[in-house]
């Protein structure tokens, strides 16, 4: 004999099935879209790793990360096809009279290697989420800690969500006009810095900010009754404790601004540059030079030159040190954000 059913128990109804298959419809959306990103970075992976390492000791290519790109040169000599990059070739038809007329087939940053780009987007990098930082933190204390709530801070707070949405071209033009030509910066590192930092500041604005209520008002109101300023009492008590969600949207930031092209398209990036960074004359010349960047690389690579297998070559391992350095950076923070978590526990 069955057991009766119980009164709560569930019954299966058309609304509940319809619930169900919604259910499922949106789990495998989710699905489908892990699966197409995992596809997407396993094929750079897969790609890129063949360029970046090889089956000799070393077992890293060391000119890929070491040396600034170059063209390709390809060429038969002696019944045997030779590859090789612009300084090798002129040093070869310099030693080899005989080779000064070869006709050779040029690739245009198909040798050489990508260091220039990856000290380029290091630098703009930590620069720009050196600026978003301090002044989006300042922001979202003033905004938190001290502004009255008002028409004008809605509006500020407002602002501040639209500006999240805006496109990253618009801010390239923002950072080409202001900083590049009105302010005559010119092409550099600087104007780069403040246009990815703009561009990033909403979402450091409003992280930092949901970061500093998360502390609990007893924190503010203890420090107070025991004689503390209002800026004693934000430094020492809310501000620690508020790192780990600030450093939440560093992560969120670096992600960005590490691979926008268009901004630095407009006021940082060249496509080439002999020298590196820090190879200039005076100090005050490694902040108004221009730099070379890896998303800006490979967009050159990718749409600006004929494509062929040399070519492909470059595009896949530059895109693979580039999402190596993101997730590097990005790790650090997590991890300078963990430990302050495990530290400042409430």
């Amino acid at each position: 004999m069955n057991p009766p059913d119980h009164p709560f128990s569930p019954r299966p109804d058309g609304a509940r099935r319809l619930e169900s298959a919604v259910f499922w419809i949106f789990r495998a959306a989710a699905y489908l879209i892990l699966a197409c990103g995992a596809a997407v970075f396993l094929d750079i992976v897969v790609k890129g790793s063949a360029t970046v390492f090889q089956s000799k000791a070393p077992f890293v290519n060391t000119a890929f990360l070491t040396q600034a790109p170059e063209s390709l040169y390809v060429f038969e000599w002696e019944g045997q096809p030779r590859r090789m990059g612009d300084r090798e070739f002129r040093a070869f038809k310099e030693a080899t009279p005989a080779a000064a007329n070869v006709k050779a087939e040029s690739y245009v940053y198909s040798s050489g290697g990508i260091f220039p780009c990856i000290a380029g987007t290091v630098l703009l990098v930590v620069g720009s989420m050196t600026i978003a930082l301090f002044l989006g933190v300042c922001a979202a204390i003033y905004l938190n800690e001290y502004a009255r709530d008002g028409r004008f801070i809605r509006f500020v707070r407002l602002a501040i969500l639209n500006l999240a949405g805006v496109p990253s071209i618009v801010f390239g033009l923002f950072g080409f006009g202001m900083f590049v030509i009105f302010f005559g910066w010119n092409v550099s590192l600087l104007a780069g810095w403040f246009t990815l930092a703009f561009m990033v500041l909403p979402v450091v604005i409003t992280a930092s900010e949901e970061a500093l209520k998360a502390v609990p008002i007893g924190f503010r109101a203890g420090s107070l009754a025991l004689g503390a300023t209002k800026w004693q009492t934000i430094w020492r008590n809310v501000l620690p404790y508020a790192l780990p969600g600030i450093l939440t949207s560093s992560i969120l930031g670096i992600a960005r601004v590490a691979g926008e092209t268009a901004p630095i398209m407009f006021t940082a990036a060249y496509v080439v540059r002999d020298k590196l960074p820090w190879e200039v004359e005076r100090a005050v010349d490694f902040l108004f030079q221009g730099v070379m960047a890896l998303p800006y690389h490979i967009y050159v690579v990718s749409s600006k030159i004929p494509q062929n297998e040399f070519t492909e070559r470059v595009q896949y391992g530059t895109a693979f040190v580039f999402l190596v350095i993101v997730a590097l950076i990005a790790a650090s923070s997590i991890l300078l954000r963990n430990r302050l978590r495990t530290r400042y526990k409430w």
